[in-house]
């Protein structure tokens, strides 16, 4: 997915923060490319390190639109939910692939191919810049 970043001031001091901008929407999460890197656009990989927990941090979208924001200190991503049979989700935001682990119970039947929200701490969120 193609971005532009800037970066974040912070006190104290903490790893890279940047505010990512992108088609469809912007949110504040963990850079993990080189120092010089914020402030131009870059092509980023998103990781999650949170996973989808059915009804806790996950439910179905009010809209079927793709969507990156924050609310209350939290980002959320809404795409649309592919399933796999390993227990793996992808979510696909407007064209950017995202993994999630499943916990708890699976999605219910009909959640494969809808339109999700997830919910996940700021903190828990990367992007990975790379060269195409």
């Amino acid at each position: 997915m193609l971005v532009r970043t800037e970066t974040v001031r912070q006190s104290p001091p903490t790893p890279a923060v940047v505010r990512v901008h992108c088609a469809v929407g912007t949110a504040v999460v963990h850079w993990k490319g080189p120092p010089d890197g914020p402030g131009a656009e870059h092509h980023v990989e998103w990781t999650v390190d949170e996973d989808i927990t059915w009804a806790a941090n996950t439910r179905p979208a009010a809209s079927p639109t793709p969507k990156l924001s924050q609310d209350a200190g939290r980002v959320v991503f809404r795409g649309r939910l592919s399933l796999t049979e390993d227990s793996v989700a992808v979510l696909d935001m407007g064209g950017a692939l995202i993994l999630f682990d499943l916990a708890g119970p699976r999605p219910p039947d009909g959640a494969d191919g809808s339109w999700i929200e997830v919910h996940v701490g700021r903190d828990r969120v990367s992007v990975w810049p790379y060269l195409l």
